[in-house]
């Protein structure tokens, strides 16, 4: 049985965004500028290094994650405002 407190936080939670191209681009466009900023980190080349760009893998998958986490934020900002 659920709580009347979960239906009742439920019904304010705003919608959810469906994926989308703008979704998409997003995402890469936020994943690519925490990779590219993530190159000004203290110690960027500490580990295995990536063979094109400057930066190791645990920084660089870190740098992707931190993208993800920013875009999405993002995007559930403009749905939240309509934009999307």
């Amino acid at each position: 049985m659920i709580s009347s407190i979960l239906l009742t936080a439920a019904a304010t939670v705003p919608a959810t965004p469906v994926w989308n191209p703008t979704v998409g681009i997003i995402i890469s466009v936020s994943s690519i500028i925490s990779v590219l900023l993530a190159q000004k980190i203290k110690y960027p080349l500490v580990g295995p290094k990536l063979p094109i760009l400057p930066i190791s893998i645990p920084a660089f998958v870190g740098a992707l994650a931190l993208g993800h986490i920013i875009g999405i934020g993002i995007v559930l900002g403009l749905t939240n405002i309509g934009s999307i």
